[in-house]
């Protein structure tokens, strides 16, 4: 989280406008961790800001650390209370969310290569689902998936400034795709062009979305 410093002379400062988050990460939705802190401007492997990326965007991730038995510590994201969580999320204006979920039980076949994207901010869902045909990857309007949408006003994503963020649900096999080696001590050494076509994708709608933003 980056600090703010008001102590310029310009009239305005500037304020961080978007954060990303993975609120199961590590070994409770594989893959979430890495994308979060590459779309926030990191290598995964690193920390190190990747080069040419510009601007960083705050994040916060819950990860999974057990051996196993990772899915007993998934929290809905509507029940989501951590402090930082909800503190950061309410002092921005945008949020985007990582999760990853099984393909079959959506109504999608086993092997489909696919992310929903969802959420209450429509502009960002518009704005994404352009650049994830731009980059070839398969995304759906998550509208008629209502346990995976992400549209309740309690969802973490939504507990913005606007009250509303953006919801992304990446299918298994995407995210494997996104790893040459989907071990987790590995995952984050051996990203593939889809994960890096993913990041710019996300990132890509995001600056766009923040160019149409002005804080008064």
């Amino acid at each position: 989280r980056h600090g703010l410093f008001d102590d310029g002379l310009p009239e305005k400062c500037g304020i961080p406008k978007t954060a990303i988050i993975a609120p199961h990460g590590g070994g409770i939705e594989f893959g979430t961790s890495e994308l979060c802190l590459a779309i926030a401007g990191y290598h995964p492997a690193t920390l190190v800001v990747t080069p040419g990326t510009g601007v960083t965007y705050d994040y916060w991730m819950f990860e999974g650390l057990r051996a196993d038995n990772n899915s007993e510590l998934h929290v809905t994201s509507t029940n989501c209370d951590d402090g930082v969580a909800l503190s950061l999320c309410a002092g921005v204006l945008n949020v985007l969310a990582l999760h990853g979920f099984d393909a079959a039980p959506a109504g999608l076949p086993d092997d489909a290569q696919t992310v929903l994207v969802g959420g209450r901010n429509e502009t960002l869902k518009r704005l994404l689902l352009r650049e994830f045909e731009t980059a070839d990857l398969d995304a759906i309007d998550a509208v008629d998936h209502d346990a995976l949408n992400g549209d309740e006003v309690t969802n973490i994503t939504n507990r913005t400034l606007l009250g509303m963020g953006g919801h992304l649900e990446i299918t298994g096999p995407l995210r494997k795709a996104m790893f040459d080696d989907d071990s987790r001590p590995q995952r984050k050494h051996t990203t593939t062009k889809v994960f890096w076509d993913f990041v710019a994708a996300c990132r890509n709608a995001l600056a766009r979305l923040e160019a149409e933003q002005e804080i008064l």
